[in-house]
């Protein structure tokens, strides 16, 4: 059954970028959860769907207005959210809502006969081989962007102000963290939809915290973990017929699950250990 799913090229483009997506997010996805940023992913995603509405409304390639859009939604949101009197929570349901918005509008305005479900809740069908190929560049220089700024985002991570105290500008590098954001959302709303791109970033961090405690050891088992739920989702979606995003998204969540029934048993053992050798 496998086999013969790689006989399609559409699904071999769908594995490519879909693999490249699951680990930009999961690498991002932890550094954005324990920000308190998780949030930002949904809300450029919204984003993202008024980007892709406005340009088939205009008959021009969605990705190359997806991306420019939503890295400048990526740097205002985090802008408003450090320099003005508005909520960062409110600031991005103000310009999700809108860019959603915007994009409905446009859509029933235009008449445009694009399936928007595809949009809203992705599709493997919809990606091209030149979304493909650009998707593949963009995840490429997400990941080697993290990896040659790794120590200074770990820093802005957990402490700006010790950050700040030894030289850095967290500005710059929290910079750094919405335009890889972005560009992450920018490859993986194709594929997982809009509406639900935003939990790929979220459940592989959260399910890895469960278990692991160091930063480095959350961050290979997010993305290890965020890779084979992407892969099953993938399999259940092709074998049954179900949407591939809410396939996805349905693995993630059934892994987090897991992980939490583990800690949890995992606590009692440790406490029963405890009063055992207390008692001794």
């Amino acid at each position: 059954m496998i086999a013969e799913m790689f006989t399609y090229n559409f699904i071999i483009r769908a594995f490519v970028v879909g693999i490249l997506v699951s680990l930009c997010a999961s690498l991002l996805g932890v550094t954005l959860v324990l920000k308190r940023y998780s949030m930002i992913g949904d809300g450029l995603s919204h984003v993202g769907f008024g980007a892709l509405a406005v340009a088939a409304a205009l008959n021009i390639a969605p990705l190359e207005v997806a991306v420019p859009v939503i890295v400048i939604a990526a740097f205002l949101l985090l802008r408003i959210s450090e320099n003005s009197k508005i909520n960062g929570d409110a600031a991005i349901a103000i310009i999700s809502s809108t860019a959603l918005a915007i994009g409905v509008f446009t859509a029933s305005l235009s008449g445009i006969n694009t399936d928007l479900n595809s949009y809203l809740f992705g599709s493997i069908l919809a990606t091209s081989n030149s979304d493909a190929i650009m998707c593949v560049i963009l995840a490429v220089i997400v990941i080697v962007m993290y990896f040659i700024f790794y120590n200074k985002i770990f820093a802005v991570t957990f402490d700006e102000n010790f950050a700040r105290a030894t030289g850095l500008k967290p500005s710059i590098y929290n910079m750094v963290i919405a335009l890889l954001t972005a560009l992450t959302i920018v490859i993986g709303m194709r594929i997982m939809g809009t509406l639900l791109i935003s939990a790929l970033i979220i459940f592989p961090a959260i399910t890895s915290m469960r278990l692991c405690k160091r930063f480095k050891s959350v961050i290979v088992c997010s993305g290890i973990l965020s890779v084979i739920c992407f892969f099953a989702g993938m399999l259940i979606s092709y074998n049954y017929d179900t949407p591939t995003g809410a396939s996805v998204v349905l693995t993630n969540c059934a892994a987090f699950l897991v992980f939490w029934l583990i800690s949890i048993v995992k606590v009692k053992i440790t406490k029963s250990k405890t009063i055992r050798h207390i008692n001794l």
